[in-house]
Formats: C-alpha cells, structure tokens, sequence
C-alpha cells in the first residue's frame, strides 16, 4: 500500500459539484492526491473523538475509500477541508455479519453511507454539513440508488426523514458500548 502512495499525484482529480460565492464548496474525489491526504486525517480525529481510533482515516486507508468505486465528497472552505462523506457500494460490505440484514444486499441499488465528518468549529454554523449531505444524496439519486444506508448511534436516524426505517440496532457497535441503529432511507 506505501508503494501505491509513493505513485499517489500531488493534486487531488476532483469535479467540483457546488460552490458558492462564500469560498465554500464541494467535490467529488475521483482520485484522492497527496496534497489532501493530511486535512483528511485531520478531519477524521473528530470521528475518532467520539467513535474511537477504528473511525481515523490513515495513508494507508485512504485510498480504499477516496476512489472511483465509491463516491467520496469533500467540503472545502477558503482552500481548508473541513469535512467529507464516503459512500460505498453495500455489496463492499458483504464480508460484514451486519450487512447480511439489509434485504438489498447483492441487488447494487443501496449506498451505505461509510463516514460522514466534520470540522467540530463548522458544525450548526452556516449549514455546512446539511449542504454536504444533501448534495451526497442528490448525487445518489443521479447515480441510480434507491436507498442510502449507514450506521448512527441510536436514535439519530429518526431525523432523517420520515420515511427512514431501522433496520436493526446492534447494542455494542464494534466495542463502543453505545447502541448505533442501522438504517436504510429511500431516495425517492
């Protein structure tokens, strides 16, 4: 995986999805660079505040989930990254005991949602975060999915929308002693 790193371009091969004239704006990541590799790691250490060191993203990791084959955004303001979301095919997780619970497994119509972060400074100020959400789910929508899915900790998912449903609620989430609920949400 270094080798792959050591071959990593520079710059990051993104398609600016929105921008406004606020400096704030959102990309696809077609291919992550090297050049965004340490605000992304930075980024994760606020998941992994509240979900543990299994949530931070690595040199190594990075390029499993900033790809072609899943559909990565990142939120930029003024240049800085201040957020992502990853959304990752649900047939990825098939190895996963919990994903086997979800009906769509093997149908390709679902996009688990893998990680969505946040500069702790950015979040409830300016909509940053509901603007990277939605612009990820449009952008499923365009890309053909029915449903989005994800875990969150319980009771979190019933913001949603109304039409989200529960899947199941797994009482001990790899080791972090809070329940999280798995939930799917129609696009339509």
């Amino acid at each position: 995986m270094e080798q792959l790193l050591l071959k990593m371009d520079d710059k990051s091969d993104v398609k600016v999805i929105a921008a406004s004239a606020y400096n704030f704006r959102i990309e696809l990541v077609k291919k992550v660079g090297k050049d965004d590799i340490p605000g992304l790691i930075e980024i994760s250490h606020c998941m992994a505040d509240r979900f543990g060191r299994q949530a931070l993203l690595t040199k190594t990791n990075i390029p499993k989930y900033f790809n072609a084959e899943t559909l990565p955004f990142i939120a930029r303001y003024k240049g800085e990254i201040i957020g992502y979301i990853i959304g990752v095919p649900l047939e990825y997780f098939r190895q996963e005991s919990w994903a086997h619970y979800d009906v769509n497994m093997g149908k390709g119509n679902t996009l688990y949602t893998y990680a969505f972060a946040l500069n702790s400074k950015y979040r409830g100020k300016g909509g940053y975060g509901k603007t990277l959400k939605r612009i990820y789910i449009n952008w499923a929508k365009k890309q053909k999915y029915t449903f989005v899915t994800g875990h969150v900790e319980q009771g979190i998912a019933a913001r949603f929308s109304n039409t989200t449903e529960i899947v199941k609620v797994f009482p001990d989430w790899y080791g972090l002693k809070t329940p999280f609920e798995y939930y799917r949400r129609p696009l339509s």
